[in-house]
């Protein structure tokens, strides 16, 4: 056997040292893509990838619509038209997509105006060689120039507004304040029924959404009616009575009450704040409000 494995697997020096080399040659060529990898390959993001081809696709988009639109455009008939009063197809047919007339259109709708030419140029699909291309086309009306505006407000800046008494004042006479409206007017009546009546006018802010900016253009138009305050009789008023009032919780009233059962009538407002449970500030609140007979 051994004889067998000379014969047939035998190496000369110079075979080996070629067998040598070549184990050599294959284990480097074997290497080197873990060596490119590992030292010279940078990672390619897919993200990074598929963002660059999404911009050159919007941008052969938008080149392909702004050829489309330009082509439009050049075949539109230019008639006079009003910016305030353009139907859907009057738009298309200046020369705009029927995307871009949706948007000129809704805004409208929506309570916009052009009170002036120059206005349509402030529209982001009005391009500026559009514009100077519809300019003298453009015919405002009237009703909607900033001229005819400024002598409707001229011929109205006499209005006086209404004084309204807001204690007896029902959710009409509310609404006719300038600024209320009938959301307001619905809040400050259930308001002043739970309140029992405005001693001054600052209550106002105590109501639910009336801020200080609110509060300053309504003030003016309303008045302090002391006769439709409604008196708390404190020496005989229960818990019912004062159950829902905004400055009262439900252990206060309890207290209030408890109080005067354990100690007999109030005779003035220093004998309330006795009562532990009322801060200060809650009685100077209440004492408006409060009466000391039983009548």
């Amino acid at each position: 056997m051994r004889k067998w494995l000379n014969i047939y697997f035998s190496f000369t020096k110079r075979e080996y040292n070629g067998l040598v080399v070549m184990v050599v040659i294959i284990i480097i060529m074997t290497a080197i893509p873990y060596i490119y990898e590992r030292f010279f390959y940078e990672p390619v993001d897919l993200n990074e990838q598929r963002l660059a081809i999404r911009k050159l696709e919007l941008v052969a988009i938008e080149k392909k619509r702004w050829k489309h639109n330009r082509k439009i455009a050049k075949e539109a008939k230019l008639f006079s038209f009003d910016p305030n009063h353009n139907t859907l197809q009057q738009w298309q047919a200046l020369g705009f997509s029927a995307r871009q007339a949706e948007v000129l259109l809704r805004y409208v709708e929506k309570g916009g105006k052009f009170r002036k030419k120059e206005d349509l140029q402030k529209m982001y699909p009005v391009s500026a060689e559009m514009y100077s291309r519809l300019a003298p086309y453009i015919h405002i009306q009237p009703a909607d120039t900033i001229a005819y505006i400024n002598k409707y407000k001229a011929a109205h800046a006499e209005f006086k507004p209404v004084i309204v008494a807001l204690n007896t004042a029902d959710t009409i006479a509310l609404d006719a304040i300038k600024g209320v409206g009938p959301a307001f007017a619905r809040r400050i009546f259930k308001y002043r029924e739970r309140l029992g009546g405005f001693y001054k006018k600052e209550q106002l802010l105590e109501v639910f959404g009336l801020d200080s900016a609110k509060y300053n253009e309504i003030k003016d138009q309303v008045t302090i009616d002391w006769d439709g305050l409604r008196k708390i009789y404190i020496n005989r008023v229960e818990f019912a009575d004062l159950k829902g009032h905004p400055y009262l919780n439900f252990k206060q009233i309890n207290a209030i009450i408890q109080f005067r059962k354990q100690h007999g009538n109030y005779g003035n407002i220093a004998e309330l704040k006795k009562v532990a449970i009322l801060s200060a500030g809650t009685v100077e609140k209440l004492a408006p409000y409060i009466s000391f007979d039983h009548d």
